[in-house]
């Protein structure tokens, strides 16, 4: 199968490329983008879609998200994180049947589809009905069993077997990939943690862990390990380290991260940080030492939705603000985030987040005659701070036109 998608405004996000390009057509064979150039012959294409000068650019990559949350949309209104868990999530997810984890995530999966999101970083339970999900709507998931000891510690045993399971029976699976989703390093030992780590190393698989969301996090890790939170990441080493959130850290706790020896990526969701009054992670610090950035949405609970269009903006807006410099956050730099920066946290760059020949056709087609967007006179600042999810018009991934 042949798609030509003519007459686009490209946004690559890749390296050697301008930041955009206009006129440019992109050549799809099956699952694999074949050539990107201006004026390719229509002869034997089996599909052409006429872009209309619209923007083609990668799929966005959601690093952080619990996938069948969108039950809890809106559960959240007056309460700290401790409290949400405690009082609201956890009591009636203990409740969760296998139907209500399947049908939670198709109605996530519908709504990331529909704003752009191509690739979900999940954690949660009950992974193989969230994957069923996932490979009926045609998203490429990274997800696992929630790694924690919440439970007890034979609970704790469960879950690391579980995602070695999953490992094994997902292996061949081109849009399915697994990694180890330690919940946190308060809600588990010492030693579950340090089990956890070293599954992470053996497998050769990323580590996502929450880091760092609130203050009360920072204490419970105090008690329980007598060290800061950034004292224990330094005792892991040579891992593939995905940190979600990451708000409750000094410019020099951010500074030492980046000198440690693991590939760590920080995954920030600033929509559910404020709406839990987590406060405002240091984005342009992390950017300054070179940390590798990327944009997660959380669940719909505290994320509100999945729509990284308007998390990119929040991600952007928030800086600028926050540290009072304007010239902070550039947009170019934003969509990184929620593109190539993502594919490189998952351990997916070699695949996917840009429009290069030989990568996997995971792109959207974006409207940029929308009124929301009229005029473009800055067409990176109208993606990131105008643009939102529904001004989509196709999703693709894979080579599988999901939403036209």
């Amino acid at each position: 199968m042949k798609i030509l998608i003519k007459n686009c405004t490209l946004v690559s996000m890749a390296e050697g490329r301008p930041q955009y390009e206009e006129n440019m057509d992109v050549l799809i064979e099956n699952d694999t983008i074949s050539k990107i150039d201006k004026n390719i012959s229509e002869e034997q294409i089996d599909k052409v879609i006429e872009a209309d000068e619209n923007v083609i650019m990668p799929g966005l990559i959601n690093c952080h998200c619990h996938v069948p949350m969108s039950i809890f949309r809106e559960t959240v209104d007056g309460y700290d994180l401790q409290d949400w868990l405690n009082k609201k999530i956890w009591p009636i997810e203990a409740n969760l049947t296998e139907e209500d984890v399947y049908k939670a995530s198709k109605i996530s999966f519908e709504e990331m589809i529909k704003t752009g999101t191509t690739t979900v970083n999940d954690m949660y339970f009950m992974e193989d009905e969230i994957i069923k999900a996932a490979k009926e709507s045609g998203i490429r998931l990274q997800t696992t069993d929630t790694l924690y000891e919440i439970k007890g510690k034979e609970y704790g045993q469960f879950c690391i077997k579980d995602v070695e399971r999953l490992l094994q029976e997902y292996k061949e699976e081109e849009l399915i990939s697994i990694n180890a989703g330690l919940h946190s390093f308060y809600s588990s030992s010492k030693e579950y943690v340090i089990q956890c780590v070293q599954f992470a190393k053996s497998n050769n698989i990323p580590l996502h862990v929450h880091f760092c969301e609130n203050s009360n996090e920072v204490e419970d890790i105090k008690k329980i390990y007598d060290k800061m939170p950034v004292d224990i990441l330094e005792d892991i080493k040579q891992t593939k380290i995905i940190l979600a959130h990451c708000v409750k850290l000094s410019e020099q706790d951010i500074e030492r991260i980046s000198k440690i020896d693991s590939d760590i990526s920080i995954a920030t969701c600033p929509v559910s940080n404020l709406k839990l009054g987590c406060g405002v992670a240091n984005i342009n610090k992390m950017k300054e030492v070179g940390l590798n950035v990327c944009i997660g949405t959380d669940g719909q609970g505290s994320g509100c939705s999945l729509d990284m269009f308007e998390q990119m903006k929040f991600v952007a807006l928030l800086q600028k603000g926050f540290y009072e410099k304007p010239e902070l956050m550039p947009a170019y730099d934003v969509l990184k985030m929620a593109t190539i920066n993502g594919a490189n946290a998952l351990g997916l760059d070699s695949k996917i987040g840009s429009i290069e020949a030989g990568k996997k056709a995971d792109v959207i087609l974006i409207d940029m005659k929308s009124i929301l967007t009229t005029p473009i006179n800055n067409l990176l600042a109208e993606l990131v701070y105008n643009v939102k999810g529904t001004n989509v018009k196709m999703t693709m991934v894979n080579g599988r036109i999901l939403l036209n």
